[in-house]
Formats: C-alpha cells, structure tokens, sequence
C-alpha cells in the first residue's frame, strides 16, 4: 500500500527530473547535498470522500522533499521544477509552511529549502456480506375491524366535520354532513380505550364502553353551548 505510493512518488520524479537519484531514506547530511528526497514523516488522517457507496478507509501521507545538486542553483532549480509539477499533480498537496528547526535539527541536517507533500492513501472496504434467506417469509395479518358512530349535538342535530380520534391506536377520523364516522383497521379482540371528540370548540373524551349505540353504531352526544 505505502510502498505504491512510493514507487508512484519516483516514478513522478523520474517524469519531471528526468534520471535524477530519488532517495527514501531519512535525510543525511550526504544524501540532502546530492539525491532527491522524498522521505515519510507522518501518517495523517483524512475526510473519506462523499460517495453513496461504503467509503473506503482513507489517510493521508506526508512527504519532506529536498533536493540535492553539484551546486545550490542545481538543487534550488531541481527543487523549483518539483514544486511547481507538484502544484499541477491531481491528487498532491503541497505544503510550503517552514520546515520547523527542530526538525532539522532532529534530522541532524542544517535547515534548507523544502516543502511537504500530502498524498491520499485509499483502502476499498468490501461490502458486508448480506446472508441468504434459507426460510420462507411468514407474515401474520392482525384481524381488523370497523369503528362505526355518529356525532350530535343538542336536539340530536348532526355534528359535520368533527375530529373523532382514538388516541391509544392512533387513529382518527371526520364526520360527513349527517354527523357519521368511520374508522378503519381497528385492532378486533382489543380494549379501544378512551375516544376523544373535537367540534366547535368543544372536546369530550369518554371511553367507548360507556357510549350508547344505535344500529350498531356509537352515538356520541358532544355537548355544546348555545350561541
């Protein structure tokens, strides 16, 4: 993995240098006066990019590059040549922040000219893998029923366009014009528990049990106050 990235890293040297000496090696005092170098100084993380597939593992490398000559112009001119090729490079990222001291000094070289260069690493995950259904898929339908009622008001007038809701199921339904609800998929062989009613500004809440009913259907008397 790293060492294709290395190997990629000569081979671009070779592309824009020619047949210059490429070391990987920790910069000495000999190799920084004569070979290119291109040496690891750290592992970093990196933002995986956007994709809609599972993102590959991602980090990214850092390079110290020098550059070595017969004279310093040939080493400034070689160093120049590789920092603007860099620049160019898709996928590089060029670093022209100082060099700190400290490691020269750890390096055991006198501080030069150089630059760092980042470099994205990628490892591809495989997606998981999904197991067989080796069983027939059993589904079960919960017997269901109809809520049937009607909404008055005083004088049995009909209550259109109430709110009438089952909280406990979630669910609900509205009065046509005669007052008549229906609610649908309601859970058979279950308590229906509380049913609220909602209607001019008015709410009763009252559990179905205590409701009369005609043909077969709750009648719900909401109890409004004369305008």
């Amino acid at each position: 993995m790293i060492d294709e990235v290395d190997q990629r890293l000569k081979s671009w040297v070779g592309r824009v240098l020619g047949d210059a000496p490429v070391s990987l090696s920790v910069p000495d005092r000999e190799s920084v006066d004569r070979l290119v170098g291109l040496y690891l100084l750290e592992l970093a993380p990196a933002p995986p990019p956007r994709t809609s597939r599972r993102p590959p593992l991602r980090v990214s490398l850092c390079y110290l590059v020098t550059a070595g000559g017969d004279s310093p112009e040939r080493a400034h001119h070689l160093l120049g040549e590789l920092v603007f090729a860099a620049m160019e490079e898709p996928g590089f990222e060029v670093d022209l922040s100082p060099v700190p001291v400290p490691l020269w000094a750890a390096l055991g070289v006198p501080p030069r000219p150089a630059f760092r260069l980042r470099v994205p690493l990628e490892r591809e995950r495989p997606l998981p893998a999904i197991p067989r259904v080796r069983v027939p898929l059993i589904t079960r339908t919960v017997p269901g029923t109809v809520l049937l009622g009607r909404v008055v008001g005083p004088g049995d007038i009909p209550i259109p366009d109430a709110q009438v809701e089952l909280p406990s199921m979630g669910l609900n339904a509205r009065t046509d014009a005669k007052g008549r609800f229906r609610i649908a998929s309601v859970p058979a062989d279950t308590p229906l528990g509380r049913l609220e009613v909602r209607a001019k500004g008015a709410v009763l809440a009252v559990r179905t049990e205590e409701l009369p009913t005609e043909e077969g259907a709750l009648l719900v008397r909401l109890p409004l106050k004369e305008g």
